[in-house]
């Protein structure tokens, strides 16, 4: 049977690591702290039975065969990176209960026809080269050697912090692909990061759709100068510039009466960046997603030109960058039908629901048939110390996850 218990502790021994002060977890990719997280879950894959290997690309992949050696393997998956600051849920409680499948059919004396993966996606978040889904960018070939040439923080490359983990990032080119037709179904739990399933008191919702990403970097070249000298009227202001920027992406969503179009700007890097100084340059990120491809590119589009209004209006210059791109998905109709019928073996309703936030199983929609769990969390609340999702309702999801898995993995 499924053990919460396991579950759960598994939950906070991972949750520990990248730990700051007592609260908030700060686990980047690549990084030591990854590392160690990767570490540990290539122990619990082993306890249960797998066999493990990390690609090129930083995934890390568990694998227990199954009878039929021909069979394409069940693949479950998610991601243990964090961004900086977050919770212990997200990402991680996919990789977690898909260990924990592997390991309750294991001590059940379950042997699959299929082979059964877990994969822990690397990069998921994005937040140390401000590019996410690399992992599963990797996995599907989309990876281009732009890719690794981003820059963290600290100015190292993708390419250089891959060779610091131990690997040559060029293999990722010939060796991490997999094509469609070689994998029987992907499979993803996930906390919901929403407050749907709290409000409507539900554990566990089925995904019919994932939102896509579109990220961009607005680069905004006003002229600094002293804060006391220089006349309102005179200035080019470039934080004043961005911020008329990212009033306006509000607006236009919002103009979009009653859709799920959502955009954010999350960060905002000032230069010179004193507090006696007229900004001189701004590098703003801008983040919107839709479950409608061409709604979202006509609202980028809207940014574009409003952008270089607000620029011309106020002597400055504007450049727009983008940084991922990633299409609208549908999870596969058949995994939906075997999700809502296992579910009610189990006496759950489970709403069918629309993802906002990105996730792994929107890349690998492009190789294989998909679906996606949802797990209750408590105010909606992720990227957040506070995040958290109650290991009754994980376990649910996983049992959940394990019945369809078993399904595929059967056939």
């Amino acid at each position: 049977m499924i053990r919460p218990s396991r579950i759960g502790e598994r939950i906070e021994s991972l949750g520990k690591i990248g730990e700051s002060n007592g609260e908030g977890v700060t686990r980047l990719a690549l990084s030591k702290e990854y590392k160690d997280a990767q570490a540990l879950m290539m122990s619990w894959m082993e306890e249960a039975g797998m066999q493990v290997r990390v690609d090129a690309a930083g995934n890390l992949i568990g694998r227990k065969e199954g009878s039929n050696p021909d069979a394409n393997p069940v693949v479950m998956g998610s991601h243990i990176d964090s961004v900086v600051n977050g919770g212990k849920y997200d990402g991680t409680i996919g990789v977690i209960g898909g260990v924990e499948v592997v390991q309750h059919f294991a001590e059940e004396g379950i042997v699959t026809s299929h082979p059964i993966e877990v994969i822990a996606f690397c990069e998921e978040e994005g937040s140390r080269f401000q590019s996410g889904l690399f992992g599963s960018q990797a996995v599907i070939g989309a990876i281009e050697p732009g890719h690794l040439d981003l820059k963290d923080k600290d100015g190292k490359t993708r390419r250089e912090a891959l060779l610091e983990f131990g690997l040559n990032p060029d293999d990722i080119f010939h060796e991490v692909r997999r094509h469609q037709g070689e994998l029987s179904v992907y499979l993803e739990m996930h906390i919901e990061q929403g407050p749907i399933l709290e409000k409507e008191n539900h554990p566990v919702g089925i995904v019919t759709a994932i939102a896509g990403p579109t990220w961009m970097e607005i680069e905004i070249q006003g002229k600094a100068g002293h804060a006391g000298t220089i006349p309102m009227r005179m200035r080019q202001d470039a934080l004043l510039g961005a911020s008329e920027i990212a009033l306006a992406l509000e607006q236009i969503c919002l103009d979009y009466a009653g859709s799920p179009i959502v955009g954010t700007v999350g960060r905002m890097d000032v230069f010179p960046g004193g507090a006696n100084v007229v900004p001189g340059r701004v590098l703003m990120s801008v983040d919107v997603r839709d479950v409608d491809r061409n709604r979202r590119a006509f609202a980028l589009e809207k940014l574009r030109v409003r952008g270089h209004e607000i620029a011309q209006q106020r002597g400055l210059e504007i450049q727009f960058s983008e940084r991922l791109s990633v299409a609208p998905v549908a999870c596969h109709p058949e995994v939906v039908s075997v999700m809502v019928e296992e579910g009610r073996n189990m006496q759950l309703e489970c709403p069918m629901m629309i993802s906002g936030a990105g996730h792994d199983a929107q890349l690998m929609a492009a190789i294989t048939d998909v679906g996606m769990v949802f797990i209750r969390c408590k105010d909606g609340i992720s990227h957040n110390p506070k995040e958290f999702a109650e290991v009754g309702d994980i376990a649910l999801g996983t049992e959940l996850l394990s019945r369809v898995a078993y399904r595929y993995a059967m056939k």
